[in-house]
C-alpha cells in the first residue's frame, strides 16, 4: 500500500487536523466531558474474530452440549445457498478450518478455538450414502485424541448453530466453511491445493471492486451493492471500525492477538481523498508509537480475511466489526 503520510501540514490542513484531534478528545483534561458512542466498552468483545475468527461471543444455544459426541453415520443435506453440505448423524453441519491442512492432515484449532468449534471424534464415524468412504480418516490432536478428517481436512462442529441443519458457521472469519462431500468447501469450489480455482470467502466478494491497486486516491468512497457507501484504501481494501474502540476519546482496543487479524490502516495524505471529507481524517498514536488512520475519530483497520480488493468478509464479524462509511459510521447490514 502506498502511504502518503502527512507528518507536517500547512494552512487549512493544519487547522483541520487540530480541529478533529480536539473533537476526538485529544486534549488532556477534556475526556470527562465527552459523550461516548453507543456500544462503547472498556473490555474487548470475545467475538472479535482473532486467531482465525472463532466467531464465539460466549453464548451457547440450546443443545450446545451435543456438539462433542461421535458423528455416527454422516449425511448429505441440500442447502438452498451452499448446495450439498455434510452433516453428522444428528443433522449438525460439519466444518473445515482453512488454517488447518489436509496434506498432511493437521489440526490447529486448540484452546478457546476448540471450545467454539468442537473437534469431531474419529471413532464411530461412517460415510454417508453417496460419499467415498476412503475419504474418511483421522488425525492425532495435541491432547492425544483422534479427530475425524474428510478428504484430509480435520472436521468440526460449531457451537453457535442453534439447530440441526444450521450453517451459521460458514464464512466466519473468512476461515471456516461448511464441508462438501469430497472435503472441499460447500458452495465455494476447491482451494488451489485441492486441484481447483480459489473462490472468495463466503459473503466477501462483491461485483463492485472499487479502485484498482495503485490508483491515485489514498482513500475513496465506493458504492457496495449490499452495504452502501463504504471506504476503501489505495489498494481497494475495505476499511473497518471496531465497536469496542472509542471515538471520544479516540482509542483503539484492538491489541495483542486481535492485531493478527485486523491490521491498523496507515495514515494517508488528506490531499488524496475521493468522496471522504478531509476534515474527518486524522491519525491516532497507538501504544507502540505507530500511527493509525481514523475517520471521524474512529480508528480504522483492514481485514486479513478479505481475499481480494473490494471484499467485505469482515463486515459483521463477532457483531462488533463493520465496514466504515465516509462519515465514520457503520455500513448498513448486509441483505
Amino acid at each position: 500500500m502506498r502511504n502518503r503520510r502527512q507528518r507536517v501540514a500547512t494552512g487549512t490542513a493544519v487547522a483541520a487536523v487540530l480541529a478533529v484531534t480536539s473533537a476526538c478528545g485529544g486534549e488532556a483534561g477534556t475526556t470527562e466531558d465527552r459523550v461516548r458512542p453507543a456500544g462503547d466498552s472498556s473490555s474487548l468483545s470475545p467475538g472479535y474474530g482473532t486467531g482465525g475468527g472463532y466467531g464465539d461471543d460466549g453464548s451457547r444455544p440450546t443443545g450446545a452440549e451435543d456438539r462433542s459426541g461421535p458423528a455416527k453415520t454422516l449425511a448429505l443435506r441440500a442447502d438452498a445457498e451452499l448446495g450439498e453440505v455434510v452433516t453428522d448423524g444428528a443433522g449438525w453441519t460439519l466444518y473445515r478450518f482453512e488454517e488447518d491442512s489436509a496434506k498432511p492432515p493437521a489440526a490447529t484449532c486448540e484452546g478457546d478455538c476448540a471450545a467454539a468449534w468442537p473437534p469431531v471424534p474419529a471413532d464411530d464415524a461412517e460415510a454417508a450414502a453417496g460419499m467415498d468412504a476412503e475419504l474418511l480418516g483421522s488425525v492425532d490432536r495435541a491432547d492425544g485424541t483422534r479427530q475425524l478428517t474428510l478428504g484430509g481436512w480435520p472436521v468440526y462442529r460449531y457451537v453457535k448453530d442453534a439447530r440441526p441443519g444450521d450453517v451459521s458457521g460458514h464464512g466466519v472469519g473468512g476461515t471456516w466453511n461448511a464441508l462438501a462431500a469430497d472435503g472441499g468447501r460447500a458452495g465455494a469450489g476447491a482451494r488451489p491445493e485441492d486441484g481447483g480455482e480459489a473462490a472468495p470467502p463466503a459473503g466477501g466478494a462483491q461485483e463492485s471492486r472499487g479502485p484498482e491497486p495503485g490508483g491515485d486516491a489514498a482513500l475513496s468512497a465506493a458504492e457496495d451493492p449490499e452495504l452502501g457507501r463504504i471506504v476503501r484504501d489505495a489498494e481497494g481494501r475495505t476499511l473497518y471500525r471496531f465497536d469496542q474502540d472509542t471515538a471520544w476519546p479516540m482509542a483503539s482496543n484492538c491489541t495483542g492477538s486481535c492485531l493478527e487479524t485486523w491490521k491498523p490502516a496507515a495514515p494517508v495524505d488528506v490531499r488524496a481523498l475521493e468522496g471522504v471529507d478531509p476534515e474527518l481524517v486524522t491519525t491516532l498514536e497507538r501504544p507502540d508509537g505507530s500511527e493509525q488512520l481514523s475517520i471521524d475519530c474512529w480508528p480504522v483497520y483492514w481485514y486479513t480475511g478479505d481475499a481480494e480488493p473490494g471484499d467485505t468478509a469482515g463486515h459483521g464479524v463477532g457483531g462488533t466489526w463493520h465496514a466504515v462509511t465516509p462519515d465514520g459510521g457503520r455500513a448498513r447490514a448486509a441483505s
